[in-house]
């Protein structure tokens, strides 16, 4: 979500988001996803977290066709135009800046007759949610958005609002810092939360969450 310029990293283990394109292979096609780390930073690379959400995704189990599924800070939006080659109904959403080059991506690697079922749109994080309709979708997606601790709760805020009692969110993250660790918590507070897969070589968590179902008086 955030846009953040990052100074060049010499490291070789950053070297890879520093490439002006990454290439891979979901759902039977070959995709080649734009970066441009220099301009928009974070926001324009393609990072492991969603590459381990499109491999969980290809296992289908998840169902995603012909569900209405939205995708939160997309950046290269890796997550969501696989969801759409899956079949899914997809909004790919992040913030303003980034929605060009988040649009020619998802030109660039959709067949004209799955472009017709994706649209891309603004989204900042608790702002604007009446745009969005509420518990409008069957699934929520997120890959390594959980890293800003100011982001929390306008992100809990979010997903609350996209959400219905059948809806299931998705969040693929790495857990660097101990403030990654409470965000899960912030979230149990709201939603079911449960660990589903756990990519070891990348070190990525992928977490499955539904919302909690209030109580009510009788």
């Amino acid at each position: 979500m955030a846009l953040v310029p990052y100074v060049e990293n010499p490291l070789p283990v950053l070297s890879k988001l520093h490439n002006s394109s990454a290439q891979f292979r979901f759902a039977n096609r070959d995709l080649r996803l734009a970066q441009d780390w220099k301009k928009l930073g974070v926001a324009a690379v393609v990072w492991d977290a969603a590459v381990v959400m499109c491999m969980y995704l290809e296992l289908g189990r998840v169902e995603l066709k012909g569900k209405k599924a939205i995708e939160l800070g997309a950046g290269t939006g890796l997550v969501g135009i696989v969801a759409a080659l899956l079949g899914a109904r997809v909004t790919i959403t992040d913030r303003e800046p980034a929605l060009d080059f988040l649009s020619a991506n998802v030109k660039a690697n959709l067949p004209p007759d799955s472009q017709q079922s994706v649209v891309v749109s603004e989204l900042t994080w608790g702002e604007g949610l009446e745009r969005y309709p509420a518990g409008g979708f069957d699934v929520v997606l997120g890959a390594d958005i959980i890293y800003l601790e100011d982001t929390f709760l306008p992100l809990l805020e979010t997903l609350e609002h996209l959400s219905s009692d059948a809806t299931v969110v998705l969040l693929a993250c790495k857990l660097r810092y101990e403030r990654d660790t409470n965000f899960l918590g912030m979230l149990k507070q709201r939603f079911t939360v449960e660990e589903v897969h756990y990519d070891k070589q990348r070190d990525i968590h992928l977490y499955k969450a539904c919302k909690l179902t209030r109580r009510r008086d009788l």
